[in-house]
């Protein structure tokens, strides 16, 4: 069914408003015929259905077209997608039984083989919508959590990916037939006589058992892992060295916006979820002052729950960090909702009062007219392209205004034979003169509590302190 541009105002009569409709531009078209063969070998075809119960449906097929390209990401072609109005999803079969009918028949149409549904549905809506169309339907969050695992790379995010799917799988282990009922007791037991005969553990108690012996294991890995890092953090806070968070929505240009400021080489895909495991890199503010870049794993609206647990420990970087830029797509059909999605995470990890700028990126596809709006709507905004490199001077400035100053400034006359704490004084603090004389180098600077008092020992005289 089409979309009447009426339907923006919610205000739609009671058929119309139950009604499936068709969300235009979701089919995967191919560009090269060479693909055809492969996709049909390797890709699940996919049907998209959401529920839409508030907002505008332009907001309900935005999130419809975000589950395509999730779909696509995860591996799959998407042959059709619908969405529905409703007050709330069924508890039943999440579109309600006669829309599942719908549905069902367009699944044999198509020739589909999956129904990803935009939302986090029971087991129960999963199970009896599975009966309907007859053929596997998984969530939202089950896709994300697939995409996860397809791009976890390191031994950390390998083990934060399975212990998300494992909590999210938990509840939903279901058996057919006698699978349930399978017992490991009695004779069938291997026959251990008197004493050993009894009801013994079904196979979905064994399953359970199992799985929460894994997840244990994980959280301890996890844990372990997770002390390294805090060490390495506890060296930079040691040294007085600044820390940055690039955080942001999946796909908004986070890496490539660590590549212009560092020159890192990270990864850089035009895809969602690209970066999963965290890549710190050094980098200088304009006055010569080095700071640490952290490039974070993306978000996404509805991000599942059991991934922001999981991956906490990684997400720790950005609640303690002392700045976070929040990169924005503005080149997206709705920047606001990145926003909002983003914060939401932020304040769950802890993060909301670690000092924010906005970056802007891709300008150079964006919208002016856009772009200008949310500058001047965001308090601390800088409106950039990491693609050619515009707006990046800005950034810097702004970062280096935002960063904590070093709390001591000295000026000190350091001998030549101690380059060494000229050179830490470059990289731990802020030089404010500087001047060669016959004796030494002349210093005035902000530095470390620690680096102070070494660098007056070196000079052999008080030096002035503010």
């Amino acid at each position: 069914m089409t979309v009447h541009s009426q339907d923006q105002t919610g205000e739609l009569d009671l058929a119309d408003r139950q009604a499936l409709r068709r969300v235009g531009g979701l089919s995967t078209e191919l560009t090269d015929v060479t693909e055809v063969e492969y996709r049909a070998l390797r890709l699940e075809r996919v049907v998209l259905i959401g529920v839409w119960t508030e907002g505008t449906l332009v907001s309900a097929e935005n999130s419809l077209r975000e589950l395509s390209r999730l779909a696509e990401t995860a591996g799959s072609v998407v042959l059709d997608g619908l969405v529905q109005r409703r007050g709330r999803p069924d508890s039943a079969t999440y579109i309600g039984a006669g829309k599942a009918i719908e549905l069902a028949a367009l699944v044999t149409a198509t020739g589909a083989d999956t129904v990803i549904c935009d939302g986090e549905l029971t087991p129960s809506q999963l199970r009896r919508l599975e009966g309907v169309v007859k053929v596997k339907v998984i969530d939202r969050t089950a896709l994300i959590l697939d995409i996860f695992a397809q791009h976890a790379r390191s031994k950390e995010g390998k083990a934060q990916v399975e212990l998300a799917q494992l909590q999210y799988m938990l509840p939903r282990l279901r058996g057919w037939g006698e699978s349930l009922s399978r017992q490991a007791g009695g004779r069938v037991a291997g026959g251990g006589g008197i004493g050993t005969r009894g009801p013994g553990e079904t196979k979905i108690e064994t399953d359970r058992r199992r799985i929460r012996a894994r997840t244990a294991k994980l959280r301890r890995q996890i844990a372990e892992m997770a002390v390294s890092r805090e060490v390495q953090r506890g060296q930079r806070r040691r040294h007085q060295i600044p820390s940055v968070a690039i955080a942001g929505y999946t796909n908004a240009g986070k890496s490539s916006l660590l590549n212009r400021l560092t020159g890192a080489g990270v990864l850089v895909d035009d895809s969602l979820f690209a970066t999963l495991d965290p890549s710190v890199r050094r980098a200088r503010a304009p006055s010569g002052r080095w700071f640490t870049l952290t490039d974070t794993v993306g978000f996404v609206r509805h991000l599942p729950h059991q991934l922001v647990e999981a991956f906490r420990s990684t997400l720790e970087e950005v609640a303690q960090a002392d700045l976070i830029l929040h990169v924005v797509d503005g080149s997206d059909a709705d920047p606001y909702a990145q926003l909002a999605a983003v914060r939401e995470v932020l304040a769950e990890i802890g993060a909301a009062d670690v000092p924010e700028i906005v970056v802007v990126n891709k300008a150079d596809s964006a919208d002016p007219v856009e772009v200008k709006g949310m500058a001047a709507k965001e308090r601390d905004c800088v409106v950039v392209s990491a693609r050619t490199g515009a707006g990046i001077d800005d950034l810097l400035a702004a970062v280096e205004d935002r960063l904590p100053r070093s709390e001591v400034k000295v000026s000190v006359l350091v001998p030549y034979d101690r380059g060494d704490l000229v050179a830490r004084v470059h990289q731990e603090g802020e030089v404010l003169a500087l001047r060669h004389e016959a004796q030494g180098t002349e210093l005035t600077a902000r530095v470390p509590p620690g680096l102070a008092t070494e660098l007056q020992s070196a000079s052999g005289a008080p030096a002035a302190a503010g």
